[in-house]
């Protein structure tokens, strides 16, 4: 299969969403094809979640857009991602972020990390830290951040996030239970939080101390 024209005509289809032009400059350059099981690799430009192992998937390609638009992700960005999955979302944070940026990303779930790993290598991404710990309380030590994305959805926004949050950043959470909410969380200067729901979504949950428990 001729990969790079099966990326091209999924990223045309994004360009008539009211996708910006930077976030769709970063999926072309990265291969979402080595970010799905290789089984699957002939599925990996139609534009849908898809299985990655341990009850996990690969979000749609239009997922990845809409939350990586609303980051409004900028180089030399400092990111933090909660959810690492196979590495596609952090590996396109990190073409906006550029060089100087970084995204520290976590992943809960020990196989998944590894598979990150490699995947991200062998995607030539080298400004991407995964860490294999509860996302849900964030990760203080590389905080505070610029933007945060979180790729599981929470019963509530976890307050550590909120306080890893640097005074002007963004976050994007996916929030709810039964139906879920795609939030789009604002640090004033001062401290101040606004929030603004941004449509419905399905995710899966987020698991750890300040999410769903692992029952």
């Amino acid at each position: 299969m001729e990969f790079g024209q099966e990326s091209a005509k999924l990223v045309d289809n994004l360009r008539y969403q009211g996708i910006g032009k930077k976030v769709l400059d970063a999926m072309l350059l990265v291969p979402r094809h080595l970010f799905v099981p290789t089984q699957l690799r002939g599925e990996a430009y139609i534009d849908t979640p898809l299985p990655i192992g341990y009850n996990q998937t690969i979000s749609a390609p239009h997922m990845v857009a809409i939350m990586c638009d609303l980051l409004d992700l900028g180089e030399g960005q400092n990111v933090l991602e909660v959810g690492t999955g196979s590495g596609y979302n952090a590996a396109v944070m990190a073409e906006l972020v550029g060089r100087t940026g970084h995204v520290y990303s976590v992943e809960r779930i020990a196989p998944l990390a590894g598979f990150a790993k490699n995947n991200l290598m062998d995607a030539g991404c080298a400004n991407v830290t995964v860490m294999l710990e509860d996302g849900s309380g964030g990760d203080f030590p590389h905080s505070p951040y610029d933007r945060i994305c979180v790729t599981c959805a929470a019963p509530e926004i976890p307050q550590p996030l909120i306080e890893q949050l640097k005074p002007g950043g963004l976050m994007v959470i996916p929030v709810g239970v039964a139906s879920q909410q795609l939030y789009l969380v604002k640090k004033d200067a001062d401290g101040t939080i606004h929030k603004e729901i941004k449509g419905g979504v399905v995710f899966v949950p987020l698991v750890g101390r300040f999410g769903f428990s692992d029952d």
